[in-house]
């Protein structure tokens, strides 16, 4: 059972973002420190990636483990309120992730999952430079086609 109001539900949901969220933030300032340059949410690239690379045919997606249905997590759990919605809403998410990764793989890009359990809590500033430490070598270092990063 839901402890909140309809309303107070809706306005609490209304207030999260698409983009420019807090970890999004965190993590392009890293990169941007350390001399990356890079575009946002560019509406010309499907599933719009959180942080473009054209240089490097590079993407970086930044999922919040709630939105994204990440299992095994402890930011990660059911809502016990109107399961359809959510269950339907989580498979679709899961869905457009995956054809996003085969979209980019298609065409001989890099794709990189960014978790948001591997960023937040405990020691997030150390958490986010060795994130950061990751994108990069895996930028300028690695021939992997696909790096994800989590907890």
């Amino acid at each position: 059972m839901d402890v909140l109001s309809p309303e107070d539900r809706h306005k609490n949901m209304s207030h999260n973002r698409a983009k420019n969220t807090k970890p999004e933030k965190l993590i392009r300032s890293a990169l941007f420190k350390a001399g990356f340059r890079y575009r946002i949410c560019d509406k010309r690239y499907p599933g719009k990636p959180d942080i473009i690379f054209p240089k490097y045919y590079a993407v970086v997606f930044i999922n919040g483990c709630f939105w994204h249905a990440h299992e095994g997590c402890r930011y990660y759990h059911f809502p016990s309120s109107n399961q359809d919605f959510w269950k339907k809403k989580f498979e679709t998410n899961k869905l457009r992730d995956d054809e996003n990764l085969k979209y980019y793989q298609g065409q001989c890009w890099r794709v990189c999952f960014v978790w948001e359990c591997a960023i937040r809590g405990k020691g997030s500033k150390q958490k986010i430079e060795q994130v950061t430490n990751q994108i990069i070598e895996w930028l300028e270092e690695s021939s992997d086609p696909f790096l994800e990063i989590k907890q």
